[in-house]
């Protein structure tokens, strides 16, 4: 399976990230492909602060949306994958929208539809 270059930036603020965290990291935003067909851009955000907690930030750009989640856990890949369950709840939510939208769309055209009265139907 050939392996997709993600165009993703990585910020971290007062964390070092060895190379295991920083692939779990990228593993998970990878998942992300499957809900989103466009996306241009991926930010992920991770900071310490003063009270041992971690602050992740995910930021989806596509050509007509922005999407945004943050949590805090008491680890990265806590943070992490909160983040990345909320992220789908969004684009899932957002999807079945649109998809409603549309549905709703084609029957109210439906309705207005009306068959001639002096039409024959055969039996």
């Amino acid at each position: 399976m050939e392996e997709k270059i993600l165009n993703l930036r990585l910020f971290c603020k007062n964390v070092k990230l060895n190379d295991r965290t920083k692939d779990y990291v990228i593993k998970r935003i990878q998942k992300m492909e499957k809900f989103l067909k466009k996306t241009l851009e991926y930010e992920v955000e991770i900071m310490k602060d003063k009270k041992d907690k971690f602050y992740a930030e995910l930021m989806i750009k596509t050509p007509h949306k922005l999407y945004r989640a943050t949590e805090i856990s008491e680890s990265v890949e806590g943070s992490i994958d909160m983040v990345v369950a909320e992220m789908q709840r969004q684009i899932v939510s957002e999807v079945e929208k649109a998809r409603d939208l549309k549905k709703r769309g084609a029957r109210s055209i439906k309705k207005k539809i009306v068959i001639d009265s002096e039409a024959r139907f055969k039996k």
